[in-house]
C-alpha cells in the first residue's frame, strides 16, 4: 500500500486536491443545474492525463506562481 506524505502541501498534492474539488463541483452542478456541467469532469480528466503523460498542467503553473513548490525527492 502506498501512502503519500501529508506533512506538507506540495504542488502535486494541491493539483490533485483542486482536480478532485472541480470534479465534485462538476458532478454536483451536472446533477442539480444542467447536464452540460459534466463537461467540467471531462476537462479535468483530460488535464490529468496530459499532466501525467507530458507534464504540462495550467493549474500547476498557477499554483507555482502562488508559491507552492514541487515535492523534493526523498
Amino acid at each position: 500500500m502506498f501512502l503519500a506524505s501529508t506533512k506538507t502541501w506540495y504542488l502535486e498534492r494541491v493539483v490533485y486536491l483542486v482536480a478532485g474539488l472541480f470534479s465534485l463541483v462538476g458532478v454536483s452542478l451536472g446533477t442539480l443545474v444542467s447536464p452540460w456541467w459534466y463537461l467540467l469532469n471531462l476537462l479535468v480528466g483530460v488535464n490529468l492525463v496530459v499532466f501525467s503523460t507530458i507534464g504540462f498542467c495550467p493549474m500547476a503553473i498557477l499554483l507555482k506562481k502562488l508559491g507552492f513548490e514541487p515535492k523534493v525527492r526523498d
